[in-house]
């Protein structure tokens, strides 16, 4: 074994030799992968082996569609059988909710290039030859990609491609100890001794937690007790081998089920919903090629409704019952990328889809640690997504919740409840008295609309126009017409000081910094050019900003700020300790002059000033993201009740009101504002999203990613970010939905809904720039329905008195 590395791995299931693999496939063969047993030892060697490309979340289906080519590349590079089996896979509708979800998912595959299609009963039950009971079934969406594999076979097909790459595996040698050294690099102590190694992934998979403790943080994960059923010999199996063909997969959400062929027989697994955590608070070091007891009582409802479903199985015998535990993160996607707080120390946990998603894991990761950054947007499963303020309290209630609904129907408004509410404001309690109903984003309780008198205070689920509907028209005409009010809690905000505080700011951000009183928008980009934020850069004075972005993104750019930080500069998250309130609309100047005693009307638009309101120290910008004149009030959050007070009392009379999120996004549309996640994400460039205006291509400072953006500032993007209105019935746009150009996907949207002071329907999303004309008709798939829809360039609504 030798003791210096420039990679240790640890763990050897699928994910730890994909990740050793995709290292030595992109230049690192200075890397080693060491097992505390054999390869496959935890989770890998008992899981079912199937695969599939479904996926509600783009890049994470992109890379299951990589993972799975992979496979063939790994036999042809090893020589080994990963055992492949492509029999398709059918997924069953059994309601028109579940149906409208498929429908969705198969839009977004249009412009994705996945073959898939929506199947009818019949075709069903002709691909099946009636093994499926199609009764109350609506529709099937069928993929010609899914299919199943041999586990240990790919695993070791892994292993060995990564040792012709040059990676050497350790087996047998239990990790006991990690410990950071000053340079960043990392003593890994092991049972056989200890090994010198400047990155440490940890890949450990059922011991990921305590491989996590041992580098001094908490991970976010818990396995799952998961268990499936494998029978004898089925003579109907049987006739479709005879015949040269293979039984497809068929997933049965309405059932909780998953089947496939196995052998001369099928095997089936569950999500049922009287689930249990195994071992909650720690996994056994001894624990690894042992299986749990059977438990059937868990399983009962869930087998009944798959004897209806498949009648076969109920004339099969069961020869083995499989169940074993299996990580999950709280919201059920992988934990990858660099773990916020430690110098390179990298996670690579939580696959749970270890033969769906390891592949694309692998890469991903191997792409972050060679070249800095993933080719794509990883937010869904970077593990930055979880804070610092996730417990074991909080993960244990996420994970169960998310494999008792993870063959539940997926939401675009869906809002789950467990271990909610958790992190609140102080206006938690005020606001709730006054009807929110609430979201949640990076853990915080936020206000997603007002219910009306009369009304439940929830949303409920739907692909289509929600009971939140007249409730946020009324929020936005409040806000156009008189003035309303919004909490500031969920941006993420951070203070930046020192004596090169600017010239720091000027190297990692694109645009300009502005001088003190002002603020101006910036992009923050990655060295390729791609957009990794969207900020508000205020200057207090020279050595003193405020940034402002996303809440949701607070461990993407914290990690980004720390790694990019010099001396003379400081950076606080001041996200929970700073809030307050925007107020905007008409009336929103006459509100500020009642609370302050400051000359309001020298305050010009894109202005910060430091101003007393009631008696609180507050910052005040003239900025909306309504579109509105509009002011953001930022004050300690001890403040902030009293602040509420001062600003409702002098507003009743104005027509104060309050509004939430469902209100905002209708307001921003108006004026065609991008969002964070939707219109701007590391998938994109400036040039793509018209982020460019805000680029100083010709400052004299180096920003990151100014020659990748100079770049493609001199040719033209292949796609820009346009405007649509869409004839929309009673569902309108909430993303990826196809945009259809002459008969053919040209594009796809980002964002839409409905605007409702203007009265549209209405979308963004991207097309090809030369056929970008105001006018220009066109159609945009909802829920499998081409709707006729127009470019539309100009704002829906604009006062030019809002910028004077």
């Amino acid at each position: 074994m030798k003791t210096t590395t420039r990679v240790a791995v640890i763990g050897g299931g699928v994910v730890g030799c994909s990740v050793l693999y995709h290292l030595t496939k992109l230049g690192w063969s200075d890397v080693m992968l060491i097992e505390r047993s054999d390869l496959t030892s935890g989770s890998t060697w008992h899981a079912a082996g199937g695969f599939h490309t479904l996926n509600g979340d783009t890049n994470m289906a992109a890379l299951q569609g990589y993972t799975i080519r992979l496979y063939k590349e790994l036999e042809e590079i090893t020589g080994m059988s990963c055992g492949l089996h492509h029999v398709g896979g059918i997924t069953l509708a059994d309601t028109p909710e579940r149906f409208d979800m498929l429908k969705a998912e198969r839009a977004k595959h249009r412009y994705m290039g996945l073959d898939t299609a929506i199947l009818s009963p019949s075709e069903v039950e002709e691909m099946t030859e009636g093994l499926v009971n199609v009764e109350g079934v609506l529709g099937a969406l069928y993929d010609p990609l899914d299919g199943h594999l041999d586990p240990s076979g790919t695993t070791h097909a892994y292993a060995r491609a990564a040792r012709m790459g040059g990676a050497e595996i350790v087996l047998h040698n239990r990790v006991l100890e990690l410990t950071p050294r000053a340079d960043g690099t990392w003593d890994v102590v092991t049972e056989q001794g200890t090994i010198h190694a400047e990155h440490v992934v940890n890949a450990a998979g059922l011991w990921a937690r305590e491989v996590f403790a041992m580098a001094g943080v908490y991970g976010p994960l818990l396995p799952m007790a998961h268990q499936y059923l494998v029978t004898d010999d089925i003579p109907e199996i049987v006739a479709f081998l005879d015949r040269g063909r293979e039984f497809p997969h068929v997933m049965d959400p309405g059932g909780e089920s998953y089947l496939r062929q196995e052998g001369r027989g099928l095997c089936i697994g569950f999500y049922e919903k009287p689930c249990e955590p195994w071992s909650p608070d720690t996994t056994p070091w001894t624990f690894g090629h042992e299986l749990l007891n059977e438990d059937f009582s868990k399983i009962e409802d869930s087998v009944a409704f798959a004897y209806r479903r498949f009648p076969v199985l109920e004339r099969a015998g069961v020869k083995r019952v499989i169940h074993g535990p299996f990580t999950f993160a709280p919201d059920g996607n992988p934990l990858i990328g660099p773990v916020p707080g430690l110098r390179n120390f990298w996670s690579a946990c939580a696959v749970m889809a270890g033969f769906s998603q390891g592949g694309g894991m692998g890469l991903s990761l191997a792409q972050w640690m060679i070249h800095g950054e993933v080719e794509r947007d990883p937010r869904g499963f970077d593990v930055a997504r979880f804070g610092n303020w996730t417990t074991p309290g909080y993960t244990v209630p996420k994970v169960v919740e998310n494999y008792q609904t993870r063959f539940s129907v997926a939401y675009p408004n869906e809002e789950k409840p467990a271990a909610r509410p958790f992190r609140t404001s102080p206006m938690y309690d005020v606001l709730s008295g006054m009807g929110a109903v609430w979201g949640q984003q990076y853990g915080l309780e936020v206000a997603n609309y007002f219910a009306l008198s009369g009304e439940p205070a929830y949303e409920t689920p739907t692909f289509r126009r929600s009971n939140a509907w007249e409730a946020t028209r009324q929020e936005v005409l409040a806000v156009r017409t008189g003035v309303g009010i919004n909490e500031l809690s969920n941006f993420g905000k951070y203070r930046v000081t020192g004596p090169n505080a600017r010239a720091w700011l000027d190297r990692i951000m694109a645009g300009t910094i502005p001088r003190p009183g002002r603020l101006a928008l910036n992009p923050m980009l990655a060295e390729s050019g791609k957009i990794i934020g969207d900020f508000t850069v205020s200057c207090l004075s020279e050595q003193e900003f405020m940034l402002t972005a996303s809440y949701g993104a607070q461990g993407w750019h914290g990690r980004w700020f720390v790694q990019h930080l010099t001396d003379g500069v400081r950076v606080d998250n001041i996200s929970d300790a700073r809030t307050g309130f925007q107020i905007a609309g008409p009336r929103a100047t006459e509100l500020l002059r009642r609370v302050t005693r400051s000359d309001v009307g020298s305050i010009r638009f894109m202005d910060v000033r430091r101003l007393t309101v009631g008696m609180a120290d507050c910052l005040v910008q003239r900025v909306s993201y309504t579109g509105d004149l509009g002011y953001e009030i930022f004050c300690d959050h001890m403040s902030v009740r009293h602040l509420w007070q001062t600003l409702w009392q002098a507003g009743r009379d104005l027509g104060l009101r309050p509004f939430g999120m469902r209100a905002m996004m209708s307001l921003r549309l108006d004026r065609w504002f991008g969002s964070w996640g939707r219109e701007f994400s590391p998938d994109y460039t400036p040039a793509e999203t018209g982020l460019d205006r805000f680029v100083r291509y010709n400052k004299p400072v180096d920003f990151i990613g100014k020659a990748a953006a100079a770049a493609e500032k001199s040719t033209s993007p292949r796609k820009r970010l346009t405007s649509l209105i869409v004839d929309a019935r009673d569902a309108d746009v909430v993303a990826w939905e196809p945009i259809w150009l002459d008969g053919q996907v040209a594009g796809w949207c980002t964002s839409g809904g409905f605007s409702h002071f203007t009265g549209h329907s209405v979308a963004q999303g991207f097309l090809p720039p030369d056929r970008i004309t105001d006018g220009l008709p066109l159609e945009v798939e909802i829920l499998g329905e081409r709707r006729p829809a127009r470019v539309h360039l100009a704002p829906l609504w604009d006062d030019p008195r809002i910028r004077a």
